[in-house]
Order: structure tokens, then C-alpha cells, then sequence
């Protein structure tokens, strides 16, 4: 298992990534972030991304799908992705993984194994 800052940097080393953070959905807060000078406010997409997931996670219920079906959550904007992952080991506890990486050069895939990698193996 690995800490929560060296788990964000491993998410960082994929090309392309912009940012990377830890959040609890539940309280809104971040608990951990890395970033390169071109991310986000990441205490805003904390904020604002809890909402994102806590619809999905809603309409999942509503569904009778268990919450631990959703691996994650791909945003596409016009010059990013941003994907949300939810650590479904703590789903109880409202933990996900944030990434934003620039569409030119990531690799999508790439960076989605990360996380679900990342994911396993974090110590929260």
C-alpha cells in the first residue's frame, strides 16, 4: 500500500496528466493534490465534482445497481478529460481519485489503468 501523495505522484508520471487528487465526497474536502502550473483549482473541483458523482451514485440506486459497478467517470471537454474514480473498497467512506489531462497527448486508457491501479494499492 502507498501513502496518498506518493499514490498521486504515480498518476502524475502519465504524460499528458494535468492533476491529481484525493477527495472526500462526503465532507468536500481534498486530501491530497498534485498539479502541474496548467491544472485546475483543485480545491473548487473538489468541491464541485462531489456533485457529479453523488448524482451518478444516486441514479445507480434508483437503477437497484450497486455503487460498486461505476469505475469511473470521464468529462470531456474541449482541450481536457477529467475522470473521476471512486476507491470502491471505501465507498462507505466517499473517497475518489481526480484526474485532468490534456486530450493531445494523453493516452485515455493509459491513464484510467493508472488510476484503477493507483486505486487498489492507496492507503486511505
Amino acid at each position: 500500500m502507498t501513502d496518498i501523495q506518493e499514490s498521486l505522484r504515480d498518476v502524475m508520471e502519465c504524460e499528458g496528466v494535468l492533476a491529481a487528487s484525493l477527495v472526500d465526497y462526503l465532507s468536500r474536502i481534498t486530501l491530497g493534490a498534485v498539479q502541474t502550473p496548467q491544472g485546475p483549482d483543485l480545491e473548487k473541483v473538489a468541491y464541485g465534482d462531489t456533485d457529479v458523482l453523488r448524482a451518478k451514485l444516486a441514479t445507480l440506486e434508483l437503477l437497484g445497481y450497486s455503487p460498486e459497478r461505476l469505475e469511473d467517470i470521464v468529462v470531456t471537454l474541449d482541450t481536457e478529460y477529467h475522470l473521476i474514480r471512486p476507491i470502491s473498497r471505501r465507498a462507505s467512506q466517499g473517497v475518489f481519485l481526480y484526474l485532468v489531462a490534456d486530450r493531445a497527448r494523453v493516452d485515455l486508457d493509459v491513464a484510467r489503468a493508472t488510476m484503477r491501479d493507483v486505486a487498489l494499492r492507496l492507503d486511505v
